[in-house]
């Protein structure tokens, strides 16, 4: 059975988005004010999720350096990397 959980309200998510890093700041807020609120349902979870991770573990994916396994997750990945471009 699934069960439905709620998004978090989006000031929120948006507060979740700062980070220690400037960097992440930077990439995960701009994502959030551009483009968030036209996703879909799913890959607004997806980024909620990606936002439990740690700061050092979202940099190395965000940089490329690392993957995340869930391929969800390396959808969003992608979603942000290309939104900075």
């Amino acid at each position: 059975m699934d069960v439905f959980l709620p998004l978090p309200e989006a000031s929120r998510i948006r507060w979740q988005c700062r980070r220690g890093m400037l960097e992440l700041d930077i990439l995960l807020l701009s994502f959030f004010d551009k483009v968030y609120e036209a996703l879909p349902l799913e890959q607004k979870k997806d980024f909620v999720e990606l936002l439990t991770f740690p700061d050092q573990t979202l940099y190395s994916w965000l940089i490329g350096q690392e993957q995340p396994e869930v391929l969800a997750l390396q959808k969003i990945i992608q979603s942000i990397r290309e939104q900075r471009l």
